[in-house]
């Protein structure tokens, strides 16, 4: 029996003798998460002793056998090809910060889940009770030859980036940082849209972007790649740029390959005629600088559950406004990408996801928008069922054409 979770604040006897009231009396939240949010499931009968001996011994030394003589034999007979791990250390939850990895459990269970409806990907959330990088990597490399695909979820920069790169260094499965690459697929994929509805290319842009953590980095890189016209990127201390003493590697790199046009300053500084502003830091915009952007301008503020700028505020000014939250049109989820991304790699048995399996894959969740294009609708919904299997195909089509896939 799962453990009773009591309120602090509940009106009932808190007192010695165990009359608290459960928290989910009275919370849906919690009544929903009791005794988890996923279960192990078989796929094959256990009816009778053949079925047994079929499944397990002796018929499963045959499997065994076959495997340990040929290595490859794992991904045709066991759910390796089709399952992802989903690790975290617990440094960075959601907006909850550094929790540790028993509360972040809820988290990594509802990626699993997500996984499963929106791309049919089985995955197991793994929190690992180690915050030490070399020992991070070492466990994860270990656990590997159990999955398809390795899931890194809400570990802290700059320690996530350090801790991708050489894991995917070590192994020959996917390797992906869902907070950095999600949300860079599906913004990219929201502005190609919101710059075709405005008769605009993306090199006719120039961004600036609030935050210089996982995400802000990943998508300054991937609008980069896609071809952005000029992009900046903004930290506490204001515009990260060249000239700075007080920049970490990470930044100094994001420094070589961002702000052509040379920006010093504050970000309200660079957002003086620029053309798109990207909010992935969780700190507030003042309505003037917003009014400084160029006419026409796009808002994507994303911050959770607090917008950098408040949508109301942002259409006096912006052509396009998109937010992190579902109760406001175009929401930037990362649900919309990642799903699809492993499903089309372990579709054909990737042995990493490439710069063009992610571009690819915001190219198609883009496409899926197609003649409905709006204002208000530059973004599919997660629920559109067309999103995982124009992601999937694109993504496992990239991989093929860039020599990474294995079948």
């Amino acid at each position: 029996m799962a453990a009773e979770i009591v309120n602090p604040r509940s009106d009932s006897d808190t007192g010695q003798d165990g009359g608290a009231e459960p928290l989910d009396t009275f919370d849906p939240a919690f009544a929903l998460h009791r005794g988890g949010k996923m279960a192990v499931q078989a796929t094959v009968p256990i009816r009778d002793k053949d079925d047994l001996s079929l499944a397990y011994t002796p018929g499963v030394a045959k499997v065994c056998s076959a495997i340990a003589e040929q290595p490859e034999l794992v991904h045709d007979y066991t759910w390796k090809s089709s399952v992802v791990a989903v690790v975290t250390d617990g440094t960075a939850v959601l907006g909850l910060g550094d929790i540790g990895p028993e509360a972040s459990l809820p988290v990594m269970e509802g990626k699993a889940i997500l996984f499963k409806q929106f791309g049919g990907v089985d995955a197991v959330p793994l929190a690992l009770a180690c915050t030490d990088v070399d020992e991070i990597i070492e466990t994860v490399v270990r656990l590997a030859p159990s999955f398809g695909g390795v899931n890194l979820e809400d570990i802290s920069a700059p320690r996530c980036f350090e801790i991708e790169r050489r894991l995917q260094e070590r192994l020959d499965i996917p390797v992906f940082h869902d907070d950095q690459h999600g949300t860079a697929v599906v913004t990219l994929a929201a502005l190609r849209n919101a710059a075709r509805l405005s008769g605009r290319g993306i090199g006719d842009l120039r961004a600036v972007i609030s935050g210089a953590g996982a995400a802000g980095v990943a998508i300054a890189k991937m609008l980069v790649e896609a071809g952005i016209g000029d992009v900046a990127v903004a930290d506490r201390k204001g515009v990260v740029s060249a000239d700075r003493d007080d920049l970490t590697s990470v930044k100094r790199e994001v420094a070589g390959f961002t702000n052509k046009a040379g920006l010093s300053g504050s970000l309200e500084d660079a957002l003086a005629g620029a053309d798109v502003f990207i909010g992935v830091s969780g700190g507030t915009v003042a309505e003037a600088a917003v009014a400084s952007m160029a006419k026409g301008a796009f808002v994507f503020a994303m911050a959770n559950p607090d917008p950098e700028v408040h949508p109301d505020v942002a259409r006096k000014y912006a052509a396009v406004v998109a937010t992190g939250r579902s109760d406001f049109p175009n929401q930037i989820n990362n649900v919309l990408a990642f799903p699809g991304i492993f499903a089309g790699a372990l579709q054909v048995r990737a042995s990493r996801i490439t710069e063009g399996m992610k571009i690819a894959a915001a190219e198609a969740l883009a496409s899926v928008v197609g003649d409905d294009l709006a204002a208000d609708y530059v973004i599919p919904s997660p629920f559109d069922e067309r999103v995982a299997p124009a992601v999937t195909a694109a993504v496992a089509a990239a991989a093929r054409a860039e020599g990474v896939a294995r079948r």
